[in-house]
């Protein structure tokens, strides 16, 4: 039995993918996203009569690089075809994009729900243009921007092999996470730069048929992803247990009330009438062009990780946080050239600095550089100023480019390791707290605790612990006979 009783879901995903390419596929105009609308148009993306498309090269490199991470088989030969429908957002008439012969096949995604690991299948990545962008309401009009029309993306298809919506949450984390580490793509969910539909069906446990599958269209968070394939596989669940079949159609998925609606009935592929795009030549790779690419390759998420995990000791948890931001991993990797104990650093990156980190598509902005951070902890290490202190330091250096060591020189924040000094003080706390000496005397040693506190803080921190505990103890046990 299943998590749905005697019936079993069937997922496959759609993610469509926009390319990090200055201009849109097949025109010089701008793909840059904010602008004013209608701005970044020009007659080919318009599809004004005449205009004729020129591929962009580093789409092709950049959708190369991508089904090359996913293990996929480049096809030397693929052909462009013009799906035709019609909508305000695409003027054309249609869409150029790839059918029978696109770019690459199966290729594989390994992830892991729960603990347990699946591989999930990849039956295609091909390449296609992206539609303008209708936008509702706008005083009592509906209106179009076509900014976006044009701009190249890829679409990677999934096998049906995905059996949960936390399945299909944790596939989409992984695959942007691949992109976003190739350079790719943003990963921009709520910019739609990075976008799912989820082909849902079911079918009861043991059979192979597959069931009639429906359309979730533009789900834009992973946790919504999960949600809206759970509420569509229980919708379809209660018709099948009417009595009712279910019908083949594309539905929006509404958050506030957890509930799937229609949005239109679903083509068929006939319905689209592809053909060759007339006006494209058939894509060709050479080998070497695509050996090229290949060696390029950096070091993957899922490789990095565990690299990690078996040459420098980290947790998963640490190389999960670490890891997901190719920023992050970068910043990491920087400062671990620089700092020796990679726990020790991963710990206080942990801990102190990606509080203070924001990301933005594939930058990040950090308020320390890693130099820095290698050198506060450089100071920890040598006895200039304690663990409590580097925090205090991280706090003074953050946002500026002062060096660590001169701000510990300029503040006084080097730590008090000096034994008669600091037994001056000790004795001090001890005249000032006489009930609290006879205390400790009588036996109640765990009041040392009280003492080191009072200690700390008339040095604001930079005393050295083992020796205000050492001080503390041979005073404090002066007389404790008596």
């Amino acid at each position: 039995m299943s998590a749905y009783g005697e019936y079993e879901p069937v997922i496959g995903l759609e993610v469509h993918a926009q390319l990090l390419t200055r201009t849109k596929a097949f025109c010089g105009c701008a793909t840059s996203f904010g602008d004013p609308p209608n701005t970044h148009t020009c007659p080919v993306c318009l599809g004004l009569p005449g205009a004729l498309p020129v591929l962009n090269a580093e789409a092709v490199a950049l959708a190369v690089r991508a089904s090359l991470a996913l293990g996929c088989s480049l096809q030397t030969r693929s052909v462009f075809a013009r799906k035709n429908y019609f909508y305000p957002d695409l003027p054309k008439g249609y869409q150029i994009s790839q059918y029978d012969l696109p770019l690459a096949l199966s290729g594989v995604l390994d992830v892991e729900v729960e603990g347990t690991p699946r591989r999930v299948g990849i039956h295609r990545v091909h390449m296609e243009e992206d539609a303008g962008k209708n936008l509702h309401g706008v005083g009592d009009e509906s209106v179009v921007d076509l900014n976006r029309a044009g701009t190249p993306l890829i679409e990677i298809v999934s096998e049906p092999d995905l059996r949960a919506g936390a399945e299909a949450a944790e596939y989409l984390r992984r695959l942007r996470e691949v992109l976003m580490f190739t350079g790719v793509n943003d990963g921009n969910l709520e910019q739609g730069s990075f976008r799912c539909d989820a082909n849902v069906s079911i079918r009861k446990v043991g059979e192979t048929r597959l069931g009639t599958r429906v359309e979730l269209k533009n789900i834009n968070s992973f946790k919504f992803v999960a949600d809206a394939i759970d509420v569509e596989i229980r919708r379809q669940i209660n018709l099948v247990e009417r009595g009712e079949r279910v019908r083949q159609q594309t539905r929006g998925y509404s958050a506030e009330k957890r509930e799937s609606y229609l949005l239109r009935d679903k083509e068929s592929e006939s319905d689209y009438r592809y053909f060759p795009e007339p006006d494209l030549p058939p894509l060709v790779l050479a080998e070497a062009y695509v050996e090229s690419i290949r060696s390029a390759l950096p070091e993957l998420p899922v490789a990095k990780r565990a690299r990690w995990a078996l040459e420098l000791g980290l947790t998963a948890y640490a190389t999960g946080v670490l890891g997901g931001h190719p920023a992050i991993a970068r910043f990491f990797d920087e400062a671990r050239a620089l700092y020796p104990d990679a726990v020790k650093l991963a710990n206080f990156v942990q801990s102190e600095v990606l509080r203070d980190v924001t990301t933005t598509g594939l930058s990040a902005s950090f308020p320390v550089t890693p130099a820095q951070v290698a050198e506060i902890l450089r100071l920890v290490d040598a006895g200039t100023i304690s663990g409590k202190q580097a925090k205090e330091l991280y706090a003074a250096v953050a946002g500026t480019d002062h060096a660590p060591a001169d701000v510990v020189r300029e503040r006084g924040m080097a730590v008090l390791g000096d034994a008669s000094a600091i037994e001056s003080i000790a004795r001090g706390v001890m005249e000032a707290n006489p009930k609290q000496v006879a205390a400790y005397r009588a036996g109640k040693t765990a009041l040392l605790g009280f003492f080191v506190g009072q200690i700390m803080k008339q040095t604001k921190g930079s005393a050295d612990p083992a020796t205000v505990n050492a001080v503390l103890v041979r005073l404090l046990g002066e007389g404790s006979g008596a």
